[in-house]
């Protein structure tokens, strides 16, 4: 196998920290997004939404899609990439797109845990709780839309692992 595998979901749901340990295991490279793009422009997602506003960030975020797929490696994308069609679109015919599910509450203890605002800025200026709970209501069919397989993160990280190598059909 050497397709691209692509990593949806919300924030918290585990993308980097799977992406990596996936990678690992299947000797693939592994990117965020995210931290690529803070890597290439030298801003945090905040930054660049502060200056830009959000239009400017997910231009450069779609942009940065395209200039990190490839085959072999395994891609977690930030929470909205799934908003454009044109990501869904190049993410379903490029690769193979998992969607890491997770209840809003599960993700919202994450946050909690670890909220990294300077990557993870209020999308809402809700409380998180209730923020995971409107993001995941408005966007949950866009996840699902572009998913070839939806892995379920409310588990432990070998139990999530064992999903998707069940699913890649590796042992």
């Amino acid at each position: 196998m050497n397709k691209t595998i692509f990593l949806v979901g919300a924030r918290a749901s585990g993308k980097t920290t799977m992406g990596r340990l996936l990678a690992e295991k299947l000797n693939y490279s592994f990117i965020d997004t995210d931290v690529y793009l803070y890597e290439t422009t030298k801003r945090t997602v905040a930054e660049i939404v502060e200056k830009e506003g959000w239009e400017g960030f997910r231009k450069q975020e779609s942009q940065v899609l395209i200039d990190v797929t490839q085959p072999c490696r395994v891609i977690a994308t930030g929470g909205g990439m799934i908003l454009a069609d044109q990501n869904r679109l190049h993410m379903q015919k490029m690769g193979i797109v998992f969607f890491l599910s997770a209840p809003a509450k599960i993700l919202a203890e994450r946050l909690l845990k670890d909220p990294n605002m300077a990557q993870r800025p209020s999308l809402t200026g809700l409380s998180i709780v209730d923020e995971m709970d409107k993001i995941l209501e408005e966007r949950h069919h866009l996840y699902m839309d572009s998913a070839s397989h939806v892995i379920n993160v409310d588990c432990q990280e070998m139990q999530i692992l064992g999903q998707f190598l069940e699913v890649l059909n590796i042992d």
